[in-house]
């Protein structure tokens, strides 16, 4: 981590303290939460015991010189923070420090926090949306939707605040929405969404496509099988061109080909489970990239 940078990309940020009541600087709070969050730390607490536990490391970086906060005080100064203001700060720290290659995959997922909920307010909970790097394991941007029926309006506005030049977007069934798709091209990436009976006509068209595959045999080309602890799982996958599509879907911008996936299960002494997922895409695939 390049102390540097993120004091050059989170600078932006402003302090409504008053400067001469300042003990802790913004800049020592934040950085120091922000690695106490990556080790894994949960609560102001645990963020407190962590910066405790690294003093020394801190103090050599001329950070909390004047000693460690309380968590009260460290939770009281981060919540002073502009979240619109911190959201452009992290998105610029983190173009900075990841560079896409060609193809690499970008995975799109709404996820609830845990322990958001209250019991008193039903509605309380909270739902994040999360743009992840698959090869670096890094988070590129996140935005908070107001409720999980409202994915679909907030992946469009996440999708516009990064960088998708040579990526390729996966996104669960709720995502597969032409807008969306047309907002990833716009981008200058490509898509792999999930697509399930939300999109009816274009689910009947695949299924329809790929009846051939699911009645024939499987050749061990197609084939991926795992063995572990008494479980057997068998994957193949069949790619074809979006011209085997029985209809109009020229609504799905740049769509090239239609995926399916077949998925079969076995674990010792439950039934056996057969799935069959698919997947439509603006890039040219083969059956090993998916």
């Amino acid at each position: 981590m390049y102390i540097e940078s993120f004091k050059q990309h989170f600078s932006a940020i402003d302090d409504h303290r008053q400067s001469a009541k300042v003990t802790y600087p913004l800049f020592d709070v934040l950085f120091g939460s922000l690695c106490a969050v990556i080790a894994s730390s949960n609560g102001w607490f645990e963020i407190r015991e962590y910066i405790l536990g690294h003093h020394s490391w801190f103090k050599k970086q001329k950070m909390f010189i004047d000693g460690i906060p309380a968590d009260d005080t460290i939770a009281r100064i981060v919540s002073m923070i502009e979240p619109d203001s911190f959201n452009a700060c992290f998105l610029a720290w983190m173009k900075s420090v990841h560079q896409l290659t060609n193809g690499e995959v970008i995975a799109i997922d709404g996820k609830t926090l845990r322990g958001s909920y209250n019991r008193d307010d039903r509605s309380s909970t909270i739902h994040m949306i999360s743009a992840y790097a698959s090869a670096n394991k890094l988070v590129l941007g996140q935005l908070k939707a107001e409720q999980k029926s409202n994915e679909i309006t907030a992946i469009p506005t996440l999708l516009k605040m990064l960088d998708l030049r040579g990526a390729l977007v996966t996104i669960d069934a709720m995502g597969c929405q032409t807008a969306i798709a047309t907002t990833i091209i716009d981008k200058g990436g490509d898509y792999l969404l999930a697509v399930k009976n939300n999109q009816g006509n274009l689910a009947k068209a695949i299924n329809k496509a790929f009846s051939s595959h699911r009645s024939a045999g499987l050749s061990d080309d197609h084939v991926n099988i795992e063995k572990s602890h008494g479980r057997i799982e068998n994957r193949a996958c069949f790619v074809l061109s979006s011209a085997e599509l029985d209809g109009d879907f020229t609504h799905w911008e740049a769509l090239k080909s239609i995926v399916m996936v077949e998925s079969f299960r076995a674990v010792k002494g439950k039934t056996a489970s057969l799935e069959y997922r698919y997947y439509i895409s603006s890039k040219v695939l083969s059956a090993e990239q998916p």
